[in-house]
């Protein structure tokens, strides 16, 4: 048992190094192709070890029972949480670096709470209210560079918008995520999210990029189908694998709390591989992000914790 649980946490640091290295992988991915195109060749390689490793788990025929409320469902989380969110991933690295853009992940708990609260009735408490201030104030300093005028209107610069676009898409796909899942498993969501993605980035690809930009995907550099095969078989499969495992061995709160890691490794991975200088603005910013994350799962612990000790003292509870 302690061997299982050491190389589930083994594998949940080796899924934050692969979303962080994400950042990198796709900065180099949007400098050599058409953004749309690529994106849609990394679903597609991705949904054909997603659909193998779902037939091999638990077989085909229950996608035949889908009903159409669940497509609708997981129609709308494949398009904000593949098609939006790799649209503005990809351009927003076309300009801003890998290590500036992956603060942004510290804003996805924040305003997927924020959301939550207004739609769920989801209780907060004072400690995740403290944890919230910390990350948005890490991300915005970051992200404005050290200069918080710059992320005033006229000052940010498209990347920066298209980046806050990555955080806009992944609170929708969560919540939508979080209506589908009462009804499916992860692991056919997730499949069935990213075959439905690359479906709608082809369309899209085709009809803004045209033919000619997956003819030209010939002349793409080594290192740029290196990150899309990186990005499609490590950052979307092997990733979710390991998630996956942890969240059934340690439960969905513990296994999310490696995700304050995902900033740390994408920072070093885009200074290592893309020589990405560590400014002042990019540590400072970065390790209050990350501060606020981890004290936001403190905090959500704390709620859970007291939660279970009112619900194991209320009279005539059964268990």
């Amino acid at each position: 048992m302690t061997l299982t649980r050491y190389s589930t946490h083994a594998g949940l640091i080796g899924m934050a190094a692969l979303w962080g290295a994400s950042w990198p992988w796709g900065r180099t991915v949007a400098q050599s192709m058409p953004p749309l195109t690529a994106a849609c060749v990394r679903f597609l390689m991705a949904s054909v070890v997603l659909l193998l490793w779902l037939w091999q788990r638990q077989g085909l025929g229950s996608l035949r029972r889908l009903t159409p409320r669940q497509w609708v469902g997981l129609s709308g989380a494949a398009f904000a949480g593949v098609l939006g969110y790799s649209t503005c991933f990809l351009l927003a690295l076309q300009t801003l670096p890998a290590g500036k853009a992956v603060i942004v992940v510290a804003l996805n708990p924040v305003v997927t709470l924020a959301f939550a609260v207004l739609l769920f009735r989801e209780r907060i408490n004072g400690i995740m209210g403290i944890g919230v201030v910390m990350a948005v104030a890490g991300a915005t300093y970051t992200l404005s560079g050290g200069s918080l005028a710059a992320l005033l209107p006229g000052g940010a610069g498209m990347g920066e918008l298209l980046v806050l676009g990555c955080v806009l898409c992944w609170v929708l796909y969560t919540l939508i995520g979080r209506v589908v899942l009462t009804s499916l498993d992860s692991l056919t969501t997730t499949t069935l999210t990213a075959i439905l993605g690359a479906g709608f980035l082809l369309v899209a690809s085709l009809m803004f990029e045209g033919i000619s930009a997956w003819t030209g995907l010939v002349h793409a550099p080594a290192n740029a189908w290196y990150s899309v095969a990186a990005l499609a078989f490590g950052g979307t499969t092997l990733a979710y694998a390991w998630y996956l495992h942890g969240v059934k061995v340690l439960g969905a709160g513990s296994a999310a709390a490696y995700i304050a890691l995902v900033p740390v490794f994408g920072v070093l991975s885009s200074n290592l591989w893309l020589n990405e200088p560590l400014s002042a603005a990019l540590v400072v910013g970065g390790l209050l992000a990350i501060g606020g994350m981890a004290v936001m799962h403190w905090g959500r612990q704390a709620l859970e914790g007291s939660a279970g000790v009112s619900t194991a003292s209320a009279p005539g509870r059964r268990h």
